[in-house]
């Protein structure tokens, strides 16, 4: 009972204990912390499909954005997309969508989403990862300092004066070695019990969620290499070039149609009307001459005229 009673008021052995539990609830916290987030992002995730993520990217755009935890990481997978002309009218850069038809392709990326949504990024950084790596170096560490440092103290006490100096201090040393042991005993248990606990939790509050959310990415977005996008774009600049050419070879003659459409329909009228006009006025100017010669004689109208 006195050695039980020395082991638990030992400061070496509260200070391993003490560290343990620290470091072990540190853990828990931070693992707690990230499964909650990676659980957001799996149920955020599980409300599009495919085939309407064209059609709702700007409402996923918006609410992802606003996460704190995986802002960083979807902003620079966003610049990997690849959207049809249909869908993105300008540069991602402050990106202007407009609705989409039955017939647009999928959004695709040219990039692993694995590249920006993995462990370091997700999980990792979010929280001091070297400290929670260090802990089981740390608690063994710990064993042999306490182990040399109790029995350095214990030899400190010993006393060779008398007799019965020399066997108390000799017993106290005893009762010491077994402390400093115990010490190292404690700190490698419980480095033991760290890495294993550690590694199932992280495994279970995290790793496993990961998987998922990098599931669920793969399920929304194409992957399509370098090469097949610059090759479909070489395609589609072709295609653009020849609907250019044929424009411009076209351009001509729908300018002329429309401008000979254009003066049959507003100027031609006009014009009509205008001499329609100029004749009823030289008409009515005859008559007058004519009413005029009778009345007058001819050579007043011709100075009147």
């Amino acid at each position: 009972m006195g050695f039980l009673l020395d082991v638990l008021t030992d400061p070496a052995i509260l200070i391993i204990i003490g560290t343990f539990v620290s470091l072990a609830y540190y853990t828990y916290k931070q693992y707690t912390y990230v499964n909650g987030k990676l659980k957001w992002f799996i149920d955020f995730l599980k409300k599009y499909k495919k085939a309407d993520l064209s059609f709702r990217f700007g409402e996923f755009d918006a609410a992802i954005s606003k996460e704190p935890y995986v802002v960083n990481s979807w902003l620079e997978f966003k610049n990997t997309l690849v959207f049809s002309e249909s869908i993105a009218l300008k540069t991602q850069d402050g990106v202007a969508f407009q609705n989409a038809s039955n017939a647009v392709s999928n959004i695709q990326t040219t990039v692993d989403p694995l590249y920006f949504f993995n462990v370091e990024s997700l999980v990792t950084s979010k929280y001091n990862s070297k400290l929670i790596g260090a802990a089981s170096t740390l608690l063994t560490g710990m064993g042999p300092l306490f182990t040399f440092l109790n029995i350095a103290i214990s030899f400190t006490h010993v006393d060779f004066s008398t007799q019965e100096s020399t066997i108390a201090s000799v017993s106290g040393l005893m009762a010491g070695m077994k402390i400093a042991a115990l010490c190292s005993v404690l700190a490698v248990s419980f480095s033991l019990i760290y890495i294993l606990v550690e590694k199932l939790a992280f495994q279970k509050m995290c790793q496993q969620p990961l998987n998922r959310v990098q599931e669920l990415l793969y399920g929304l977005f194409d992957n399509i290499s370098s090469e097949k996008f610059l090759i479909e774009l070489l395609k589609e600049t072709k295609v653009q070039n020849s609907n250019l050419t044929g424009l411009l070879t076209v351009l001509p003659n729908q300018f002329k149609a429309s401008l000979e459409n254009s003066i049959a329909r507003s100027v031609k009228p006009y014009l009509e009307n205008l001499l329609y006009g100029i004749n009823t006025m030289n008409e009515s100017i005859k008559n007058i001459k004519i009413e005029v010669n009778n009345n007058n004689g001819s050579d007043d109208v011709d100075k009147l005229f």
